[in-house]
This record gives C-alpha cells, structure tokens and sequence, in this order.
C-alpha cells in the first residue's frame, strides 16, 4: 500500500470523522450515486496507485485550501448532457492493489470506526461506521452503500462523457481521494440516488458543510463543471459554512 496501511486506516478515518462533525455544524447494492466520514476542510489527492485511500491528501499549490463560496466559484461553467450516459461506462470496484479487497471493501476498512474483521478474500465481519449523511451508526458492512459523492451519472452529464475508459474507472475507483468515495447507509444512498445538490443535500444538518466542500471538491479534481441551478445549491449552502475549507489536488 502506498498511502496508509489498513492497520491504521481505521483510527484515522475516525479521527477524521469527528474533526468533521465539530468542524461543519450550520448509504452491499449500490445505486446511482455512491458515502464518507468527513473532515471540516474536504481533501483530495493524487488519482489511485495502489487502491488504499492517501493518509494525507493533496490540496492547492498555496497549501491553505480556498473556502467554500470561492471553491465553488472555481468551478467552470457548463450545461449537463446525459446522452449515451450508461452506469457500465464506469468499471466499478476493481482491486487495485491485488490484495484481494476491491474498492468498496478499501471503503469500508478506511472508514470503519470500528475495525470489521477481514477473512478469506476480504470477507468482512463485524465492525462498526457511522454514516455521516444521516448520523446513523450501522454495525454490518451489507448496510452499507459506498456513495460516489458526485455520482456517476452526474459526473457524465458534466464532463466524463469524453473521457476514455481508463479515466472513467480511475473516477469511478478512486481511493487515493479522500473525498470521493464515502461509506454511508443504503436508505440515504438510495435516497439520493444521482441527484445533485439543487435536488438532494444530506438528512443530518451536521452534514451539510462537509458534503458541499466533498461535492465541490471531487469537481475540481475531475475537472467537472456545474449547471445553474447546481450553483446556487452550493452557495446556498457556502453561506451557512463561512469556515469550511475546500483542499484538493487535480487528478493527472
């Protein structure tokens, strides 16, 4: 692994997860969309190279992050076009690093609060998460969605749709992010399905900051863009945020 080893992984995704739920105060199927716990300043890092999540994610060349209203102002313009969008244009859940654990376990071994015993093939049992979306704390990893924070079909409607397959399966896997790929329940997943935060923001009022700086994010790195109404969404929730920062790096 070249980011963090899984004896680790779990402590510092709960370190992580109550920096967040202090820090921004104002869901085995998976759906359209794909969830994490969060950190007050959203990170993202290099794309994956090894299938572990980074322990210290990339952020802007300044190092300092942006706020969230001028994050969100970095976001190019653009008019969402789902034509020829299908879910199998993105390959999802590849191991990696060929450890036998494919994304979604990496997911859920990095964000457990509680770390889940990994049997043969990375069968997991036991543990514990909570699911920041709703703060729900679920004790099986098969209650679990792993949420893509901006879904696939939301990512092909803004700019994947001219990608090329290679790049659609690094979005699709990307642990390297810490942002990207977040465990939560399956009723909120589900919930959410592909919408975007002009339709869907999270149930928990705790977990509005965190969202808006992970959803602003993961569109910086890919390079995404935003419509209209998707816009004022973000700002709207920027203004109840003035001191979350948003700290990624541009997938290469």
């Amino acid at each position: 692994m070249t980011a963090r080893s899984l004896a680790t992984a779990a402590p510092i995704a709960t370190a992580l997860l109550i920096a967040s739920l202090v820090g921004c105060n104002p869901g085995v199927a998976e759906p359209e969309s794909d969830s994490k716990p969060s950190t007050a300043a959203s990170t993202s890092a290099s794309s994956p190279a090894s299938g572990e999540k980074s322990a210290a994610p990339g952020a802007p060349a300044d190092g300092n992050g942006l706020a969230l209203a001028d994050a969100i102002a970095k976001i190019p313009d653009g008019v969402e076009d789902r034509t020829g969008y299908e879910r199998d244009s993105f390959h999802l859940w590849i191991d990696a690093d060929h450890d036998s654990c494919d994304t979604r376990k990496e997911v859920l071994i990095a964000e457990a609060v509680k770390a889940p015993e990994k049997g043969a093939r990375c069968a997991l049992t036991g543990g514990e998460w909570l699911s920041y979306y709703d703060e729900v704390t679920v004790d099986a990893a098969t209650k679990l969605d792993i949420d893509h924070v901006v879904p696939l079909a939301e990512a092909w409607d803004s700019g994947a749709s001219k990608w090329d397959a290679d790049r659609r399966e690094q979005y699709a896997n990307d642990l390297t992010a810490e942002r990207s790929l977040v465990a939560v329940t399956a009723k909120t997943n589900r919930s959410k399905a592909d919408r975007d935060p002009a339709e869907w923001l999270p149930p928990a009022d705790s977990a509005q900051c965190t969202y808006g700086s992970d959803w602003v994010a993961t569109k910086l790195r890919w390079k995404l863009t935003a419509d209209t109404k998707e816009r004022a969404a973000l700002e709207k929730v920027a203004k109840n945020c003035p001191d979350t920062v948003v700290k990624y790096q541009v997938a290469p």
